[in-house]
């Protein structure tokens, strides 16, 4: 029997319908994780010290989860065990093939057509006003953002000070699974609000960068909304692959040595869309490839301007 088809076996002897699960391997047990921190029916097929206890302790308690824990299947020991989180990780295990991870509380959608995954949005970098106001990102540098960042399945990506949590939310958008970070109040209800309104999984988290930081799952990706050099190099630390920042032109040479000192190759590109009346800089880098020598701000590298033509109102 294949691996995938024990999943389907799994679902039938626990008597739910695999309809709209997607089925992960728990060898690489981080992706596997934040797969079922962004999906509400997940089959995970196990690994070597990767089971019942390894996933209940990276879940439990932030990302409230039910498990099937299937033992044994098709064979004359098989076992299906409902349990939570909790007890999964005290509990003595016998050959767990398949541990279904599900959210009791959002049942997945029904795509009719299309088996697993959930297909992608149907169109992306959404309008100011679908967070609630137009004071936040314009939807055109939203979308340069959000296509250095990649978000994808698997990924755990950190929305840090966007203010109103539509990087975060657009990347929940894309299957990743997401935290948003905020300090003030106001900004952390803003983006609980628009986390609710757009009926996405992200997580929302208060506190002060970086200290704030050290409680969250280790990020694929990151994005930094506010905060400057200090809060972009906490965030860099801890980056596996990519993050991206906005910031004014004459502060584009400091973040971009935070990145080219923290092993990334980082670029940075001005954006003017319309109407809006000065431009955006964004900054980006990507771990992997040469680092940037060291010099002096003012010399790092030139800042390309491209103009976003036709996206006023």
């Amino acid at each position: 029997m294949t691996r995938v088809s024990l999943a389907g076996l799994a679902f039938a002897r626990a008597g739910l319908s695999p309809d709209g699960a997607l089925v992960v391997s728990a060898r690489e047990l981080r992706r596997a994780v934040n797969v079922c921190r962004a999906h509400p029916k997940v089959a995970v097929l196990t690994a070597p010290d990767a089971g019942p206890a390894e996933l209940a302790r990276a879940l439990f308690p932030q990302t409230p989860r039910s498990f099937v824990v299937c033992e044994g299947l098709d064979g004359p020991e098989e076992r299906i065990v409902h349990v939570r989180p909790a007890e999964a990780t005290t509990r003595p295990w016998t050959n767990p093939d398949v541990v279904l991870v599900l959210d009791d509380r959002r049942p997945p959608e029904e795509n009719g057509w299309i088996h697993g995954a959930a297909l992608g949005p149907s169109e992306w970098a959404l309008p100011q006003e679908a967070f609630g106001d137009a004071t936040g990102l314009e939807p055109g540098i939203r979308a340069f953002v959000l296509a250095k960042l990649g978000p994808r399945l698997g990924d755990m990506v950190w929305d840090v000070g966007s203010g109103d949590g539509s990087v975060g939310i657009e990347c929940a958008r894309f299957g990743a699974a997401v935290v948003a970070v905020e300090r003030d109040k106001a900004d952390y209800e803003r983006v609980r609000e628009n986390v609710r309104a757009h009926g996405v999984r992200v997580a929302v988290s208060r506190g002060e960068v970086p200290s704030v930081l050290d409680h969250l799952p280790e990020p694929d990706a990151v994005f930094t909304g506010r905060g400057g050099p200090e809060t972009l190099a906490a965030c860099a630390e801890r980056a596996l692959s990519r993050v991206a920042a906005v910031a004014t032109a004459e502060e584009a040479p400091a973040l971009l040595e935070v990145l080219s000192g923290r092993g990334f190759t980082a670029g940075a590109v001005e954006l003017r869309a319309a109407p809006m009346p000065a431009p955006v800089t964004v900054v980006w880098g990507r771990r992997g490839g040469p680092a940037a020598p060291s010099r002096p701000p003012r010399d790092v590298r030139r800042v390309e301007t491209i103009p976003i033509v036709g996206l006023g109102p």
